[in-house]
């Protein structure tokens, strides 16, 4: 597809200097045009956050109740979380994307140093340490080191384009820092988003013409490890079990403990149908379906609003994919087509994957879908990033 095919030519990574030298040669309409930001983008990621608001009401209304004796509790939480986020958003889409250039490191430093504090004062939920409560704040810090991560390599592709092929001088120091993020994830243990992150950062590898031998050779590596160490602990191997029991439509698979979840997803999904039992209406969230309104929000969207609703949203998420991307090849920086291209890339897995394991197409994982799922890390640095892709915006050329 052409829109994954970077345009490695001389406009892109010609020296910044000249750059500098020729931004007053721009022709005064289009330094103008230049000023405002892709409002589609915009307004489809507000209109996400906002119906999420929504979403999470109906999805956690019954469990509230029962755990905190609020049915809105929840809603609360998340409303308040989103309204953070739209802010952040509009902040950082006033903040010229360059000085993230400058920051690369220093938060990637204090992405790992988070991801190593979290084994000591993190807080530990369902056998995982993958939380650090500041206050009153509940930081994850994966979410950081994700972004972090992009925001590195897109450093290091957009500086190192004379010798990108070169294993020592350029493959191999970034994957020590995709190496040292997707270990120390790993053992929180969050396997799947150490999975997901170093997929991500590999196709953002290959999108910079890194050389085709060492990305294949690292997978391959890569793939070994990953099932050695995912059979190494039982609740993993019961969801790939339950998943493979799901696709062969084994009679035994109702008995899997393991598939429970997956299970009540598919039933909100039959009990949609094409136009959805309508608002506030599901089942499923009445205590049936497991973080409802967080991992497994898609399938109660899926109940409330059925298909047409589900491939709205989805669509929606592709709106802003694309224009994303076309963003990116629009830009004559190639620190920003790298950037901009990572958090398109990390949107589109984290949207493939969210929905692909509340269909049933993928094993079950905790993965959120993004701006829809409950959660204050997450939709916060997912609107950061858009707020960055947005001024990168203005001073890109959009057809």
């Amino acid at each position: 597809m052409k829109i994954f095919n970077p345009k490695i030519n001389s406009k892109i990574f010609q020296n910044r200097s000249n750059l500098a030298d020729n931004e007053h040669t721009i022709h005064p309409v289009n330094e103008s045009k230049n000023k405002s930001f892709d409002w589609i983008i915009f307004l489809s990621v507000c209109g996400l956050m906002l119906f999420s608001i929504a979403f999470v009401y109906s999805a956690s209304g019954t469990l509230a109740e029962l755990r905190y004796g609020a049915a809105d509790k929840l809603f609360w939480n998340h409303s308040i979380r989103v309204l953070i986020a739209l802010f952040v958003m509009i902040l950082f889409a006033n903040i010229n994307y360059k000085v993230w250039e400058k920051f690369s490191k220093p938060l990637l430093f204090l992405s790992i140093l988070f991801l190593i504090l979290v084994f000591f004062v993190g807080t530990q939920i369902n056998g995982a340490y993958r939380w650090i409560y500041i206050g009153p704040i509940n930081f994850q810090p994966s979410e950081l080191a994700k972004f972090s991560l992009v925001l590195i390599l897109s450093v290091y592709l957009s500086k190192r384009q004379e010798f990108i092929k070169s294993f020592r001088l350029s493959f191999l120091p970034m994957m020590i820092w995709i190496g040292l993020i997707c270990i120390l994830i790993a053992l929180q243990p969050n396997f799947s988003t150490a999975i997901v992150i170093f997929l991500i950062s590999m196709t953002l590898l290959f999108i910079g013409n890194v050389s085709i031998k060492h990305i294949v050779i690292t997978f391959a590596i890569s793939f070994i490890t990953a099932i050695l160490f995912g059979m190494n602990a039982s609740y993993r191997f019961q969801r790939i079990v339950a998943f493979i029991e799901n696709v062969e439509g084994s009679k035994d698979v109702v008995l899997s403990p393991a598939a429970f979840q997956l299970q009540q997803a598919l039933i909100a999904f039959g009990n949609g149908g094409i136009f959805g039992q309508g608002p506030g209406q599901s089942r499923q969230s009445l205590l049936y379906l497991p973080e409802s309104y967080g991992d497994f929000i898609f399938s109660i969207i899926g109940e409330e609003y059925g298909f047409f609703g589900v491939s709205i949203l989805l669509f929606v998420f592709a709106v802003i994919i694309y224009r994303g991307f076309k963003i990116a090849q629009s830009t004559n920086d190639s620190f920003a087509y790298f950037l901009v291209s990572g958090i398109m890339i990390t949107i589109a897995f984290y949207v493939i994957v969210s929905a692909g394991v509340n269909i049933g197409l993928l094993p079950t994982t905790g993965l959120p879908l993004p701006f829809i799922s409950y959660g204050g890390t997450a939709v916060i640095f997912y609107a950061a990033s858009i707020g960055i892709v947005l001024n990168i915006s203005k001073k890109s050329n959009q057809n």
